[in-house]
Parts: structure tokens; sequence; C-alpha cells
């Protein structure tokens, strides 16, 4: 099979897509490179809506007025938490959430040993809360439980001076675009209340499960005392994420987001592009009923997936939501090689991992068969490639 013709396309910063009847088209209008770019859902094109909605921005949120707070009263609303707190990338809404939780020293994290956390937010829970890390890879290697939570978890015991205790446990709910059951999270909650250790939910792709159908916002953000979500993954903002919990968490959290410089003047001109972002992709439901972009998502990743498996391929991970893990060491091509014949196929990859968000196009989920049908052409030796270990994860792409 050869490769597609790319003569209808058009060059942006290096990068081709697709004309508009031949004339160079408003990258506010249309997907423009994030078309046929499955490396991550950070890619896309902020819409035309967004654009809209700078223009009714008003007033200085240092005063508590404007788009932010009455943004940050919806997000507290659809969540059914007391309080939220606009901020500028998940990085700092988990951040904050840490430094907010963990105040008595000694102390330590629990937390997945693939959690973006540990491995991509530059070492912030050591440097900033001073807290070790207790890192553990679940035994069903999709996601944690509470028989690996008793296992790892370090209890505070009067007397024993020789062990670090933990005093907040971390969960990343999609992980990878594999969901963590409600019922899970729930079980570990419950175990976390009893032994008075706080839990935080890094929840950067939450609207995924929730338009999945795994549970609704308000279900999971009960249980945590913490929750981040993004709004530029999936959703298609430029900028911004929000986190959730108590009245006095927030406020304790405001006071740290101070001092790291967290707080801008007037940014209602990011927070209104986040809410059209939220309303387009989203909705309004805390239920996930007007999710129908992110579903529509959720159905041409399942579509490649069965497209890779149909040709002999192997998949790393479960195709639950957004995500498709390809075994790449099983098809016999290196992540180098994917990239680069990808490109010839007019595809923007990024080793074995393809996110599919909802500015893909029908025309680049048919190059992607055909490119499918290209890599697994030969007769190929194939095995089971489940991910092992966290530096396995990580030579996966260098960030969310």
């Amino acid at each position: 099979m050869t490769v597609p013709e790319l003569a209808d396309k058009q060059t942006t910063n290096g990068l081709d897509h697709p004309k508009s009847n031949g004339v160079r088209s408003n990258s506010w209008q249309q997907p423009g490179t994030s078309a046929a770019d499955f490396r991550s859902d950070t890619v896309t094109t902020p819409t035309h809506a967004m654009l809209q909605s700078v223009q009714n921005v008003l007033l200085d949120d240092a005063w508590n007025e404007g788009g932010m707070t009455a943004f940050e009263r919806h997000l507290a609303q659809i969540t059914g938490r007391e309080a939220a707190l606009f901020a500028l990338s998940g990085v700092m809404g988990n951040q904050l959430a840490f430094r907010s939780h963990l105040t008595r020293h000694p102390m330590a994290v629990l937390c997945d040993k693939r959690s973006h956390a540990l491995l991509f937010e530059a070492g912030g829970i050591a440097s900033l809360t001073g807290a070790l890390v207790q890192s553990v890879m679940p035994r069903n290697g999709l996601y944690l439980t509470l028989e690996d939570i008793k296992e790892n978890v370090v209890l505070e015991e009067r007397g024993d001076v020789f062990h670090c205790p933990t005093r907040l446990i971390h969960l990343e709910n999609p992980l990878g675009g594999v969901t963590m059951p409600l019922d899970e999270v729930r079980r570990i909650c419950q175990f976390a209340r009893q032994h008075g250790i706080k839990v935080h939910i890094d929840g950067a792709r939450l609207w995924e499960s929730v338009a999945a159908g795994h549970c609704t916002l308000p279900e999971i953000c009960a249980e945590a005392d913490s929750v981040t979500m993004c709004f530029t993954k999936g959703l298609g903002a430029p900028v911004g994420s929000i986190l959730v919990g108590s009245d006095d968490f927030i406020v304790h959290s405001k006071w740290i987001m101070k001092s790291i410089g967290g707080h801008v003047r007037q940014p209602g001109i990011v927070t209104c592009m986040a809410w059209a972002a939220l309303d387009e992709a989203f909705g309004r439901d805390p239920n996930g009923s007007e999710a129908v972009l992110l579903r529509k998502s959720h159905e041409n990743a399942r579509r490649i997936a069965e497209v890779w498996e149909e040709l002999g391929g192997q998949l790393v991970l479960p195709a639950q939501t957004n995500h498709v893990w390809v075994d790449l060491s099983a098809a016999g091509i290196s992540p180098q090689e994917w990239v680069k014949q990808g490109e010839e196929w007019g595809l923007r990859l990024r080793g074995p991992r393809m996110i599919v968000h909802y500015q893909i196009t029908d025309e680049a989920l048919d190059r992607m068969t055909g490119f499918l049908r290209h890599i697994l052409s030969d007769s190929r030796r194939h095995a089971n490639g489940r991910i092992k270990n966290s530096q396995d994860f990580r030579n996966m792409y260098s960030s969310y």
C-alpha cells in the first residue's frame, strides 16, 4: 500500500493541515494542525467559541469580581464540593493540594509508581513539601486497589520513630486512559478516613471517566479530600485546571498559590476560555450526559484499537477512554521508526501511546487505519506487552 498523497494540505509552522476551499483558514475556526495529531489531547486548537468568550471578560478577580469567581462557583456546584480554585496548570493544582494537606512532619505520600505527580512534576512533592514518596506498582497492572494500599501504607504508631507515616494517598483517575472503578476509590478513601490519612485525586482527565459512564463528578469528588481536573486535556482550553475541596482547604490553598506566584491579575481572559471549553466538550451536566464530543473520541479510540488487534497487534493497556497503547516491540518496530513512518502518512505520533481528541478528523482516522495495516503487513512475532515498571512508562513519552 502506498502512502496517501498530501497534496491537499497547506503548511503552518512546518506542519501540514487541510486546506479550506483553497483559502487559508482561521486557526480559531477549524482544527488545523491538530486534525491528525495523535501525540496528546493537549495539542488541540482553541475554538471560535473560546475566542468569542474573551470579548466579554471584565473586572479584576483579585477583588473577587468577574469571570473567574463565577467559574469557580460553577465548578464547586457541578462537583458537589464547597469551594474551587482555578490554577494555571494541573501541576500547580496538584502541588497546591500536597502543600495544603501535608503540614506535619515526618510525612509520606503513597502513590502509583506511574503517576504524573511522581514522574512529570519536577520532583515537586519532595521539593515543595519535604515529603517522602512511597511509590507502588499496582498488582493488576492497571490501577491501585485497597490491597495494594494496605501492603504498602505506613500507619502512624505511638512510639515508632523509625518509619515515615503515610499522611496522604494520591490517586490518579484515569491513569494512562484506564479508569479506576468508583467502588475501588470508595474502598481506598474509606480506609484512609479510618486512619486519618488524606486523599487527593489527580483527575486531569476525570471528564473522560465521567463521559465513559464510570462515575459522575459528584460521586467521585465526594470521596476524596481534594480533586484536580484539567481544562487543556481533552477539553481543548489553552490554559488552566481546577482544584476542588472544602472551604478551609481552598482558603489555605489560595495562600500557598499566592506565595509561589500563582495568583495573577485579571485571570478572566483564560478562565473564560476554560469555561467555553468545558461547556463545548463536556457540558454542564455533572453526570456527563452532554459530553458528546468526548464520547465520540472514545469511540474513535476503540476503532483504532480494534483495527490494531484485528491485524494481529497487541495492546499494552485496554482502550477504555481516549488512549490507545500499542505494543511496538511485539510488532517489530522501534518508536523512532513508528514516528517517522507516521509522518510519511501525514500523522503526528509520539511513541506507542496515541490519544484521540475531538478535533481528530475522519480523514485522519482513515489514514490511521491504512497506516496500521502498513505497519502490521509483514508477519511478526507478537507477545504480551504489559508495562512492567515506571521506567517503561516514563520512556513512552516525556510528558502527559
